[in-house]
């Protein structure tokens, strides 16, 4: 079995709702206009549900995990505007086929777990928050409610890079991409050691993108802030838009156990790292059956498919 926990596919609903909009974040036909960023022209094929299902297929992808793009900044909108966003991707993701399943996400606004715990019961794995909501305590002390509730239900955080700030001038289309997300990252995945993990002991918590490659300043941390890098098993790094050498100096700093296969698609695609078949097994499989908790229910639907196999004649 191979998880992708990282993926995007605008379900029908959240595109109608997107091309409602006169303000950003909206949808201009195909094209895409955001506060902070170039205007970003979409391949309608990249939101295909039937193409994509054919493209996991092709890669041997048995769980997908839909996430919103949060960097449109839907979760900070006006509790009445991202409501309406939110639901039309809660109901699209919802729908999709096999195999996708989804991450929830939350209006920033206004604070409700009640509507968290709604979401996990009708099927989404976990919650998904952008990096920007999660970097200092006041952050923290804001979405405790929902950091709470996914805490006692067992399920995951996935942190993902937010909205670009406004530019003071424009520069090249792939500025956000490359700087503001992976600056992003690396200031959650130290926000969350400051702040989150005290008061979440138990969180699991899955950082987009190997956190803006934060792991790999353990050195520099020890040096000015007197505190090595901990190995947190409940700490989930997934790889997606890096490959093998990112990759490697991370399972250096780390091990591989925290390692989790995501691909970001559309925007970028699959790799599979030279890090070895039992490296990519833990990657692919191992590691992120243990961040969704679903070892024990993959192991009973594999011993139940063993025993439907008919006995050698």
């Amino acid at each position: 079995m191979i998880v992708d926990v990282h993926q995007h596919l605008w379900p029908e609903p959240l595109i109608e709702e997107l091309r409602k909009r006169t303000d950003p974040p909206r949808l201009r036909d195909w094209t895409l206009v955001l506060a902070g960023e170039p205007d970003y022209r979409i391949d309608p094929d990249e939101h295909d549900v039937a193409r994509r299902v054919s493209e996991n297929r092709d890669d041997r992808v048995e769980v997908a995990l839909n996430s919103l793009s949060s960097p449109l900044g839907i979760e900070s909108l006006p509790f009445n505007q991202a409501h309406r966003l939110l639901e039309a991707y809660h109901d699209g993701s919802l729908a999709l086929p096999d195999p996708f399943r989804a991450w929830a996400s939350a209006c920033l606004n206004e604070i409700d777990p009640g509507a968290l715990e709604r979401d996990l019961e009708r099927g989404f794995v976990g919650l998904q928050l952008p990096a920007t909501a999660l970097l200092y305590e006041a952050d923290y002390d804001r979405v405790a409610p929902l950091l709470g509730t996914l805490q006692n239900a067992a399920r995951p955080l996935f942190i993902h890079p937010g909205p670009a700030a406004l530019p003071r001038s424009p520069g090249p289309g792939w500025w956000p991409a490359i700087v503001t997300y992976v600056q992003q990252m690396h200031a959650a995945w130290f926000g969350f050691r400051v702040h989150g993990r005290r008061r979440h002991p138990h969180l699991k918590v899955c950082f987009a993108m190997l956190a803006g490659l934060g792991p790999l300043h353990g050195e520099r941390f020890a040096a000015r802030a007197g505190s090595r890098t901990v190995t947190d098993p409940s700490v989930f790094l997934e790889i997606s838009s890096y490959g093998t050498k990112a990759i490697d100096a991370t399972i250096r700093m780390l091990g591989i156990d925290g390692l989790v296969n995501g691909s970001d698609r559309p925007y970028a695609r699959p790799v599979r790292p030279e890090v070895g078949d039992a490296a990519l097994h833990a990657l692919r499989t191992a590691n992120p059956l243990r961040l969704l908790d679903r070892e024990k229910e993959v192991s009973h639907e594999l011993a139940s498919a063993s025993r439907a196999q008919p006995a050698n004649p």
